[in-house]
Order: C-alpha cells, then sequence, then structure tokens
C-alpha cells in the first residue's frame, strides 16, 4: 500500500493530555498574575474566574457548587468516595481501568459492602433496576474503551441515594443532565487541552447536604476536606483552593474556556467532536479490518475513540503477537509524525485509541484515517510475508 502524501497539521491524538486548542501558543496567556499568590485579590479572581467562566459554559444550575481541587480528576473522585460514601447502600458501574478502579477503592480501602455491575471492555453494565437508595459511582465516559452512558434516564428523580459521577470524558463534549447527578467530576487536560493536576467537583444541594450531615468514620486527609464542624468550607467553591495551585495552569484554562465560548460554547464543542467521531464512524464502515471497540453504536464515545482489529490474520495471533502488532501500528504512526499516541490504553485489548474530543481540527482526523490504513498493511506484511533463506 503506498504511503500518504499527506500527513495532519498537527498529529495530537493523545487521550491525556489532550491537544491544545487551535491556535494556541504560550504568548497567548496573560502572565500578570505569576509570581503572585494564589491567595492574593488577583489571585483568587483569576480561579473564580475558571469556576464561574465553567458553570456558565456547561449550564450548571446556579444551586450547584463548583470548586478546584488538587489532583486532577482521579483526586477530585477519591475526595467524594472518602467524603460521601457509608450511610447508603453502593452500586459501581464498572466497564473500563477507572470506574473499576473507583470499585477497587470502595471495597478494598473504604471496607465498604459494594454491589458492582461489570461489563468487558466494549460494554455497558445494565443500567436498569437500581434501588432509588443506592449511592451510584461511574464514570459517564470511559476513557479506557470508549463507551460512554447513552443517557440520564435510568437515573431516579425521586432518589434517595447520591450520584457520583466521573465525567472527566465526557464533560464539554456531553450535554450532561445535571438534575441527575450530585457529583460530578473533571480535570482540565481532556476536552479543552488544559494542563494536568487539577481537578473539578460540581456538587448538587443533595450533595452538599450529605457533606454536612454525615461524619465518615474514617479520618480524612486535608486536601479532601469539604467540609468542617458541619458545615461545607465555602471558600472553595469561590477560589480559595486547598492547595497551592499553578497559576501557569489557571490561565491556561481561563485561555481553553475563552475559546470554547468563541466556537459556539458547549453546543459548538459538541459538534466538534461529533463530526470527528462521524469521519471515524464513515472510515470504520470501509475499513476490512477495524471497528469500534463499543458494541453498542448509542454508547460510542465522541472523545475517546477506541478501536478493535478485526483481520482474521490479526485474530489467529495469540495475545503476545497481538499486542506486538498494535504496539509496532503505533510506534511506526509516531516516527511518521503521522499519529501520536494512538495506543490503546493499558489495561484495554489491543487496538487504537484516537482523541476526538473538540480540540482536535476535523482535517487532521481525516488526514490521519488513511495513516492507519498504511500503518496496518504495512505492519501485517512484514510479519505475513515469509523470509526465504537463499542457497
Amino acid at each position: 500500500m503506498l504511503k500518504p502524501l499527506q500527513r495532519p497539521s498537527r498529529p495530537l491524538f493523545s487521550s491525556g493530555p489532550c491537544a491544545k486548542r487551535p491556535g494556541w501558543t504560550p504568548q497567548n496567556l496573560d502572565i500578570s498574575v505569576l509570581g503572585r499568590s494564589h491567595r492574593s485579590k488577583p489571585g483568587k479572581d483569576k480561579l473564580a474566574e475558571v469556576i464561574e467562566r465553567s458553570k456558565r459554559l456547561l449550564g450548571i444550575p446556579a444551586a450547584y457548587r463548583l470548586g478546584i481541587v488538587p489532583a486532577s480528576d482521579t483526586g477530585a473522585v477519591e475526595m467524594a468516595l472518602w467524603s460521601l460514601l457509608g450511610p447508603n447502600p453502593i452500586t459501581v458501574l464498572a466497564f473500563e481501568s477507572f470506574s473499576d478502579g473507583w470499585a477497587s477503592d470502595i471495597v478494598n480501602e473504604l471496607h465498604l459492602p459494594t454491589k458492582i455491575r461489570r461489563a468487558g471492555y466494549g460494554g455497558l453494565p445494565d443500567l436498569g433496576g437500581i434501588d432509588k437508595a443506592d449511592d451510584i459511582v461511574f464514570a459517564w465516559n470511559g476513557t479506557t474503551s470508549g463507551v460512554r452512558v447513552p443517557h440520564g434516564d435510568w437515573i431516579a428523580d425521586d432518589r434517595t441515594g447520591l450520584t457520583i459521577c466521573d465525567a472527566t470524558s465526557a464533560v464539554f463534549a456531553t450535554d450532561l443532565p445535571w438534575h441527575k447527578l450530585d457529583v460530578v467530576t473533571w480535570s482540565w487536560q481532556k476536552v479543552l487541552g488544559g494542563e494536568g493536576g487539577h481537578g473539578m467537583i460540581a456538587l448538587s444541594p443533595r450533595a452538599v447536604d450529605r457533606l454536612t450531615t454525615y461524619q465518615p468514620a474514617w479520618p480524612l486527609p486535608k486536601i479532601f476536606r469539604l467540609a468542617k464542624g458541619g458545615k461545607l468550607i465555602e471558600g472553595i467553591f469561590k477560589g480559595e483552593t486547598i492547595n497551592t495551585p499553578s497559576m501557569l495552569c489557571v490561565e491556561d484554562q481561563i485561555d481553553a474556556l475563552c475559546w470554547a465560548e468563541s466556537v459556539g460554547g458547549l453546543g459548538g464543542l459538541i459538534a466538534r467532536s461529533e463530526a470527528n467521531l462521524r469521519l471515524v464512524a464513515d472510515w470504520v464502515a470501509a475499513s476490512d479490518w477495524a471497528d469500534f471497540l463499543a458494541e453498542d453504536p448509542t454508547t460510542r464515545s465522541n472523545t475517546s475513540v477506541c478501536l478493535k482489529i478485526t483481520d482474521s490474520w490479526f485474530l489467529a495471533q495469540d495475545q503476545e503477537g497481538q499486542e506486538r502488532v498494535a504496539k509496532e501500528i503505533t510506534v511506526l504512526l509516531d516516527k511518521e509524525a503521522a499519529g501520536l499516541d494512538v495506543g490503546a490504553y493499558r489495561d484495554a485489548p489491543p487496538g487504537l485509541r484516537i482523541w476526538c474530543g473538540a480540540t482536535v481540527e476535523h482535517g487532521d482526523i481525516e488526514t490521519l484515517l488513511p495513516w492507519l490504513d498504511w500503518a496496518y498493511a504495512t505492519v501485517k506484511h512484514a510479519h505475513a510475508t515469509p523470509v526465504l533463506s537463499g542457497n
């Protein structure tokens, strides 16, 4: 197969940190607060700006609190688990690496009795019949499987338990049903292409009530504390962060949020991601060797698009052989600067993962796809062609 002539202008398809927004340069950033305390008025104003712009862009209800917390999405989820779980029964939906990790932490670290509904990579657990009294822990979009929850209709409006949603690969790419969600977490480095290390946590009034009326039986580290003495620590939700944030990252996030507003806000971001997904879907429909890992088209992620290899030659390889082939494809694409960081997550089935979020340009996805065909054909040919020895 002939090597494609054109390469993506930005061959950046990592699922985190994700591509910066189009046109980004360091010179775009306002560095006037660098070197100032994050507790100074200019510092707190910048942090509050991230909170307010995020709430407005996402359509978060006015009664919800939104705060910046340490340790990216992982820190935000763990903060919710350790601070809120305990008084109600628990159901966890585990269908990829991170949601499986939340289940493990609840069972093995918090030692709480937990009902776990599992599905393998590519599937989604049964969403029906969850007890209204249960606290539900789940990821809206499985970053490592490319499977997302299609809607929130399965969550009862009259529930007495809380819903704790890891939305890090869904927020800014999905119109989330906020009235169905009591805790929503994400990080800056996903859909808006921000920098790592900072998390966001949104709390419904019901979650705030739990925080102020329930005291966990275990000690809470300082970086997990959202309430003190039966009262919410309100400063967290006004820009008074628990620990010291990077003000350079804060400026970068403000830049990303301003760009998001300029492309049509949430609707514009979703449209960009969906258009990228459609390109991949059209390519998959014509492919003789690749398919979506997500089994149900209604659950396909529009950000972390995961592909499996379906060619009979590939499937005839053992696990080690399949992993080697998939690795060689990603190495070849990297060497050609045609597609960087497109390998499947380490715990996922051997395959490819292409970030299609809003910061990735439509034309770059379009240009990448012929390179996938070329890379697979090249690797297959190298393995399938017998080596002839001379006499």
